[in-house]
């Protein structure tokens, strides 16, 4: 399949000046309005927006707790002067990130089997427990919620799209008032799009639906709209955030390939780079557990040849030297590949893998039939031969929402839920169970929580740890039965 140009994209907002009338002579256009990330080497300027400003830019966002600057300007000689500043580490443009997005999807489709036959729910059905195949395996069967279901004081962060706060599987653990928007032109956390209401659910959702812990709380922390990317600095700044208003858990689903272009600086660490890395450590330090996304490119992170390859491939670009997938290969997080319903020995075909997995969480895919034609000729097209019933079911907004909001539904009928596939729909698993963790145990520390969810893992692929699956296909039963403080 050949995927579309979404990789990383330096920000830049345009900054025109229309005339009236027709000119009599040529006039020069007006320099774009760059986006710049500045990382101070300790405390920020007291002068800042007067040093910014002597440079030739303006001061637009300013996280002090790790001395991370965005900066927009106009003047091609800004990004050369700001790095003769002694105080700064480094300096760049802005990068882009964006969602982990559907695998394979279309704008216009309709979820079915290969038989033709369409995927609907029954809207007078009790609930929807017999279709959700993660949660049965994830809670052996339930079991899990008989032991703990986490509890409200614990909050797990979705730094995502924001969440349906008014849909009924969420609406009792979707702390509204507690969430926040970084997207400049925007109010509320409310979701536009969808993904992040599917992420929250599989981590809280307590209804027709039930995530890892139902009694959970999740606090959407919005940095993006209904399309697009998010800049780099809505993310650190959300991340920062979260770890200030004391939530357990952050989960980014968040890509992922878009990033690993161009993270090293002539010096080191690009500027966004070095901005992501304090972000994580700075949450870590305040003992928030980091969760996040692998990324959905079936593609080997540790195999630079690959990764090389992929580039020129797919986009056209000569990468040089190493690379990194952020957040991904950020150290301190605990990353996630995708597993599937009907395999102990592959993950979702989709999914990267590499030394840096963690754990797996089932993301779902297409089916066997499906995964057997794609790793045959990756390049084929077989979106006739997808199974909707192997992906996973989740809260979806109960209002419309993106571009293309009537096509977004499992048949166009019915609101409020969706079947989705994805490392994006794999890391929520993980976070949740961290969450109900962290409900049992609030005295643990990120270390601590990590260690246990990879010894509570049940063992796929290769005995021991792999580059598929990591520790293992994660399990709150698992830790759950054998915790002493069980049922607290």
């Amino acid at each position: 399949m050949k995927k579309k140009l979404a990789m990383f994209s330096i920000c830049s907002a345009l900054s025109l000046s229309l005339l009236a009338g027709v000119p009599t002579m040529k006039t020069k256009a007006a320099q774009e309005q760059e986006h710049y990330v500045i990382a101070y080497k300790g405390k920020l300027p007291d002068k800042l927006s007067e040093s910014i400003s002597k440079a030739g830019g303006s001061v637009e966002r300013v996280i002090p707790e790790i001395g991370i600057v965005e900066a927009t300007s106009s003047d091609t000689t800004f990004l050369s002067t700001i790095k003769q500043n002694t105080n700064v580490q480094s300096a760049g443009k802005e990068l882009q990130a964006y969602l982990e997005t559907d695998p394979d999807d279309t704008i216009n489709f309709t979820p079915g089997t290969p038989n033709g036959q369409k995927v609907t729910l029954d809207p007078n059905a009790e609930n929807y427990w017999d279709k959700q195949w993660d949660m049965q395996r994830l809670t052996h069967d339930g079991d899990s919620y008989k032991l703990n279901k986490g509890n409200h004081d614990t909050v797990v962060a979705v730094i995502d799209t924001g969440i349906d706060f008014s849909h009924p599987d969420l609406k009792n653990n979707a702390d509204l008032a507690g969430s926040k928007t970084f997207v400049p032109g925007t109010k509320d956390a409310w979701d536009q799009n969808g993904h992040g209401t599917h992420v929250a659910g599989s981590i809280a959702a307590n209804g027709k639906v039930k995530g890892v812990g139902p009694d959970l709380t999740v606090r959407a922390y919005r940095v993006f709209g209904a399309t697009g990317g998010a800049q780099q600095s809505w993310i650190t700044d959300a991340i920062v955030a979260a770890a200030n208003d004391g939530v357990a858990v952050i989960n980014m689903s968040i890509g992922g390939w878009r990033w690993m272009a161009h993270n090293l600086d002539e010096k080191g660490d690009s500027a966004s780079m070095v901005a992501y890395h304090r972000a994580v450590q700075y949450a870590i330090q305040k003992g928030v557990t980091v969760v996040v996304s692998a990324g959905n490119d079936s593609k080997n992170l540790n195999d630079l040849h690959d990764m090389q390859a992929y580039w020129k491939d797919n986009y056209g670009l000569d990468i040089k030297g190493p690379s990194r997938v952020a957040p991904a290969q950020i150290p301190g997080v605990i990353t996630v590949s995708s597993s599937n319903e009907w395999s102990n020995n592959n993950i979702a075909f989709y999914s990267n893998y590499g030394s840096t997995i963690d754990v797996a969480g089932p993301g779902g895919d297409n089916g066997p039939l499906y995964d057997s034609l794609y790793r045959q000729n990756p390049a084929g097209n077989y979106l006739d031969r997808r199974d909707f019933t192997y992906r996973t079911l989740s809260t979806y907004p109960t209002y419309p929402v993106g571009e293309n909001a009537t096509t977004k539904f499992s048949d166009g009928k019915w609101h409020g839920y969706s079947y989705l596939h994805g490392t994006s729909m794999a890391a929520p698993k993980v976070a949740g169970v961290a969450g109900v963790i962290k409900a049992a145990h609030p005295e643990y520390n990120p270390a601590q929580v990590a260690a246990a969810i990879r010894k509570s893992a049940i063992d796929l692929g290769k005995v021991g740890e792999d580059p598929l699956y990591g520790s293992g296909e994660v399990n709150i039963y698992n830790f759950l039965s054998n915790d002493k403080s069980k049922g607290k």
